[in-house]
């Protein structure tokens, strides 16, 4: 199996509940290699952009105001199955239909503040990950 890469964005709310550290422990204990990391704060513009393919669906501008509330923390990670297994690591977009033990069941208040985000597809991890960070940025630590 190949390795996969993905893109996580720990959320505003994750960054205001001071769970940063908590969350990287548990997904760097699940075998993901952290390869680019950065915090910044996305104006609502980048918010749009990068959220852009819900774009006219209702929960669009809500999604968008609240990314760009305060800052969140892009990160990228490889790992085999990268995509299949952060979705699980997770859990379910709402947190109350998440597994009980998941980032999500654990941490996250609601559908629309749900701790983190992470990418659905091989393809949407490449294109995501480029969104904030330049493939030289981009540094992978496997021997």
């Amino acid at each position: 199996m190949a390795v996969e890469r993905t893109l996580a964005i720990l959320k505003p709310d994750c960054v205001r509940k001071e769970l940063i550290g908590e969350v990287l422990r548990r997904i760097q204990d699940a075998g993901f290699e952290v390869c680019a990391l950065k915090m910044l704060r996305m104006s609502k513009q980048e918010a749009e952009g990068f959220y852009a393919v819900h774009e006219g669906k209702p929960f669009f501008d809500e999604l968008t105001d609240f990314m760009s509330s305060g800052p969140c923390v892009p990160v990228v990670l490889e790992k085999e199955n990268a995509i299949a297994d952060f979705r699980e690591l997770i859990g379910a977009t709402n947190p109350e239909d998440a597994e009980e033990g998941t980032i999500r069941s654990d941490f996250a208040d609601s559908i629309g503040e749900n701790i983190v985000h992470g990418s659905d597809s091989v393809e949407n991890g490449q294109n995501e990950a480029a969104y904030f960070f330049p493939e030289h940025e981009i540094v992978a630590n496997r021997g």
